[in-house]
């Protein structure tokens, strides 16, 4: 029986994962193997994919993806003995009983930098400890992926030591590009010490990552996260045979709650100073299922000592490697052609003798050992009170005929409460603020005889100029409020379970859907966020299509347009541009499909976490974060712009002060470019300008368009060209700082070709809409 035949509820246990290269080893670490009991949760509303649970998690999946995988269903589910509250007690460092490992017997002098690799899976807790560990404000959220970069910071207190926050990682396999920036810092650039954090909640699961990591001879100390959530279900872990068994410290901590972070710190700083090592390596027990796994990797060990020695490389983690078929490791032990035979015939054995795949077989003896150190170990919790709220809001939020509507719902709701009810509101008093603060400036500096020119300069330009841009902020941190509740409540890993089979339908798999709503708040963390994608095709694809959907920085554009030409029905149209973005990128996905981007979407899998209450510090910390850079951007690039863009609209080629503004540099500049613009309705040279400024940010178009217009803009500028220009500056070309992400992720040739690209589609769709209004007589 296939897994995809599954019926919701059934549970069954897997006797084989078909498959090849990539895919298959990430389900063999996700612990999609054979032996493993899955029970089928649901479907999502469309039928595709499907949510499983397995090892304590859940897991989605497609059903196309789930045909490879064979399966014997239960009749029902067996029951587990009763399991004994552990009692024993933790000493702390250096306390009679506690654990001590072995060190190197060479401590690091005392001026050394003590650095470390801050490892683990998705979604574990390792950037809110890195918060708690360094004073950082790094950005946190409730779904796999939102590290996609390494950070670096200092351990408060101790100078001389310098941690790296990883991306998650779920095995020493990646299986997408944020997960190689993990492996390669650990492999190559050696920490002197390896903090894994395990989440205590899935500690099955995690304890994959952690069997691998031991196997780098690295120093390590284990951090087990959300101990108060598994010990206020009922769960408890003994810390003491658990350490016996991994090898490791083991400090229970709570990273959001700050509890046992300082006894972490003390471990972590004396394991790292004393090099004190694993010692525990070698996880295959003497089972005859063991003792084949055994006796392959000890032969391969073995076989393979010098050349590992040679590479730098840790010989358990090379053999290990090497038996499942790493080409990245094999390439770099350089083996000779008889050394690649000889292994090849010790591995075959194995699987001989198990009748298994060298894959599946590496990875049953991890989980065998894991499962062997829960059952001594780990007094499972009753369901948890965040699973049962999960299980109940997803009814609602992901149930069968309900998750789409609610979707467009949510969406719905937010662009109105942020347009029109919150944003709108807070905008008008930040709007009466600046213009009575203008006007007192003015006042003051003529009541001072202050030169014309210089009080121009200050009232007109960088007045006017920075303060049109600036009396938007209520609106951006409005929205980015909702951006960040959606995000940090686990609700995008929910649309992404849902939109999978929508989005296969225009090329891409579910999780583009994330990097595509993040691109709704700023499309630099949007483009960065396509690193949780698998495929370089899907990367490519999501990258381009992020820019349609429409930034806050343009929100200054559309609301400044609407307060004018569209005031009655302000919300709807800036909704309707939102809407319009997206369906223009669903039919440009249409046509990459077909032509750039040929193929198939990459497999769907992702974890499902559970609803979170979003954290108030977290969403204050994010809040802040996009008010300062909006600022920083307002007092600098805005700031420069408005004050070039006064002197050019104010000053000839003889830089003598023009009455005309038509008489300027800016006019005859702009004058060059304006008749490319003229059937679009936007043949103004001070239009051109302030596209042009966009550029560099797209809140420039609004403070070019005040200082060039002054007051006076809606009687300068038919309803039609608002139109052209609002349709225009939602599709053509990001700001700077956008381009150069994808410069960073895609390269110089593919930056290039998506500037010209979104100039070129907002250019189609402004002279298709303009030709509309006119035939509709607006």
């Amino acid at each position: 029986m296939q897994l995809k035949e599954m019926k919701i509820g059934q549970s069954a246990v897997i006797t084989s994962v078909g498959g090849e290269g990539r895919l298959r080893q990430h389900f063999l670490d996700m612990g999609v193997i054979p032996g493993t009991r899955v029970t089928l949760v649901k479907l999502a509303p469309m039928g595709d994919p499907m949510q499983l649970t397995l090892h304590g998690y859940e897991l989605s999946l497609r059903l196309a993806d789930a045909e490879k995988i064979e399966i014997r269903p239960l009749a029902e589910q067996p029951q587990e003995p009763p399991q004994k509250k552990s009692r024993s007690h933790h000493p702390g460092l250096g306390e009679d009983g506690k654990f001590h490992p072995k060190g190197s017997g060479n401590p690091l002098p005392d001026d050394a930098t003590l650095t470390y690799a801050l490892v683990g899976n998705q979604n574990c807790g390792k950037t809110t400890l890195f918060n708690q560990l360094t004073g950082a404000n790094q950005h946190v959220g409730n779904f796999p992926g939102v590290t996609v970069d390494r950070k670096d910071g200092v351990i408060k207190g101790y100078k001389n030591t310098l941690i790296t926050d990883l991306p998650g990682i779920y095995s020493m396999s990646p299986y997408t590009s944020e997960e190689i920036v993990s492996r390669s810092f650990v492999l190559d650039e050696k920490p002197r010490a390896i903090i894994n954090i395990v989440d205590a909640t899935n500690i099955e699961r995690n304890l994959y990552l952690t069997m691998q990591l031991l196997e780098m001879d690295i120093p390590m100390v284990v951090a087990l996260n959300i101990m108060d959530e598994l010990t206020a279900n009922g769960g408890s872990v003994d810390i003491n045979t658990l350490e016996a068994m991994l090898g490791v410290p083991v400090v229970p901590i709570s990273a959001a709650k700050n509890q046992g972070v300082d006894e972490l710190v003390k471990h972590a700083i004396h394991i790292a100073h004393y090099q004190e090592k694993p010692q525990r390596q070698d996880f295959c027990s003497a089972d005859e299922k063991g003792g084949a796994v055994h006796r392959c990797l000890h032969a391969v060990r073995h076989l393979i000592e010098d050349k590992a020695k040679a590479a730098q490389i840790p010989l358990h983690f090379a053999a290990s490697k090497v038996v499942e078929g790493d080409k990245l490791v094999i390439d770099k032990l350089q083996l000779e052609e008889s050394e690649l035979e000889m292994l090849e015939h010790v591995i075959r054995q194995m699987e001989k003798e198990l009748q298994l795949d060298r894959n599946a077989a590496i990875a049953d003896m991890r989980f065998s050992y894991i499962h062997r150190i829960c059952k001594q170990t780990v007094v499972k919790p009753k369901e948890s009170r965040e699973h049962r709220r999960s299980a109940n809001i997803d009814k609602l939020l992901t149930g069968k005929f309900t998750a789409i509507p609610m979707f467009i719902l949510i969406m719905f709701t937010i662009f109105w409460l942020t347009f029109n009810v919150i944003g709108g509101n807070l905008q008008n008093l930040m709007e009466l603020g600046i213009e009575n603060l203008t006007n007192l400036t003015r006042g003051a500096l003529e009541n001072a005889n202050v030169n014309p020119i210089l009080t121009g300069l200050i009232t007109d330009g960088v007045l006017t100029g920075i303060g049109s841009v600036l009396s938007f902020l209520p609106v951006i941190v409005t929205l980015f409020l909702f951006l960040s509740i959606l995000e940090d409540s686990g609700y995008l890993a929910r649309v992404a379970f849902f939109m999978d089979k929508l989005l296969r339908k225009i090329g891409l798999s579910g999780r583009s859907i994330v990097p595509m709503l993040i691109g709704f708040g700023c499309t630099v963390p949007a483009v960065m966020a396509t690193r949780t994608l698998p495929s370089q095709r899907d990367r490519r694809m999501t990258i381009l299509l992020t820019p349609f959907m429409s930034c806050t920085a343009k929100l200054p554009i559309y609301a400044f347009f609407v307060n004018i030409f569209f005031r009655e029905v302000s919300w709807p149209v800036i909704t309707g541009l939102y809407a319009l973005g997206i369906v223009i990128g669903i039919l440009i996905a249409l046509f990459y499909k077909k032509t750039l981007f040929r193929g198939e979407a990459v497999p769907f899998v992702m974890e499902l976490p559970n609803y979170r209450l979003p954290g108030f510090m977290n969403v204050v910390r994010l809040l802040w974060d996009k008010a300062k850079d909006f600022l920083q951007r307002a007092f600098t690039v805005i700031f420069i712009s408005t004050i070039i863009v006064w002197f050019l609209q104010n000053f000839n080629w003889q830089f003598n002060l023009v009455e005309n503004s038509q008489d300027s540099i800016l006019a005859q500049i702009a004058g060059f470019i304006a008749p490319v613009f003229t059937p679009l309705g936007l043949g103004d040279w001070r239009i051109i300008t302030s596209l042009i400024s966009g550029v560099m940010a797209k809140e420039s178009v609004v403070s070019t368009l005040k200082i060039l217009y002054g007051g006076g803009i809606e009687s300068a500028l038919p309803t039609l060209s608002a139109v052209s220009l609002l349709v225009f500056s939602l599709l053509y070309t990001p700001c700077v700082a956008a381009i150069a992400s994808v410069r960073r992720e895609l390269g110089r040739k593919w930056a290039a070709g998506m500037v010209v690209w979104q100039c070129v589609i907002a250019y189609v769709a402004t002279s298709v809409i303009h030709l509309i209004c006119m035939l509709c007589g607006v």
